[in-house]
């Protein structure tokens, strides 16, 4: 009996966003959407996935990420996307909408760097149900011997990427995922390998990067 080929997923994280230009920890505010850099950033990306041939679109359901794919669909025949739940932003419950200069004061800040497998937000959910539900979302719209795409956001692909590698939880914020970019993993049963990790395909204009904020590693930070 011939085994499965792989499926291949890439993993992109939404564009910038206007509380990335705010610095500001977004969570699931449906009124957050790209920047002007995001969009272009969106553009980006459609043009250099123009070739690639995806046997399926899935997304967060927030704004932003369901504005970054609109470019890559109008270069692959109209095609539509399919809201993923499971990919949805991190629910932060009480920290959602602040200013991550402001939370990065809170006695809980050094556990989630040091070891956010022991964090539940207030009033929001713990990484490690973020995790679980993201991973389980993956592994049901992965298609052998297929390219599919899912838009998503910094912390969540972070997660999975970890889920997959095999990597604790705990070690999760050593990995970067900016706006815009790529990660891609090959995906063979129960076994996987990491083809290519944070591909950007566009540079930020320097106007963006808040330099005092490159550290505050939660969300996907300010969008560096």
């Amino acid at each position: 009996m011939r085994a499965q080929k792989p499926a291949v997923v890439y993993l992109v994280r939404h564009g910038h966003s206007t509380a990335n230009a705010k610095s500001v920890l977004a969570g699931r505010d449906f009124k957050v959407k790209l920047s002007k850099s995001g969009q272009s950033q969106a553009l980006s990306l459609a043009s250099y996935l123009r070739d690639v041939e995806f046997a399926g679109f899935y997304s967060s359901p927030l704004p932003r990420c369901l504005e970054t794919l609109q470019p890559l669909l109008a270069n692959h025949g109209g095609a539509i996307i399919e809201e993923l739940l499971g990919v949805i932003e991190m629910e932060y419950g009480d920290w959602s909408g602040k200013k991550l200069a402001t939370l990065s004061r809170n006695k809980l800040w050094r556990t989630i760097q040091d070891r956010p497998s022991l964090v539940r937000f207030p009033s929001g959910e713990s990484f490690m149900e973020m995790q679980n539900r993201a991973l389980e979302s993956v592994r049901q719209v992965a298609i052998p011997g297929k390219n599919i795409l899912i838009c998503s956001h910094g912390d969540v692909i972070k997660a999975i990427v970890s889920g997959f590698l095999g990597l604790h939880l705990d070690q999760f914020q050593r990995i970067t995922i900016d706006p815009a970019s790529i990660t891609k993993i090959v995906i063979s049963g129960d076994s996987a390998r990491l083809l290519s990790l944070n591909e950007s395909v566009s540079l930020m204009p320097k106007e963006e990067i808040n330099r005092k904020e490159d550290n505050l590693n939660l969300g996907g930070g300010s969008g560096r």
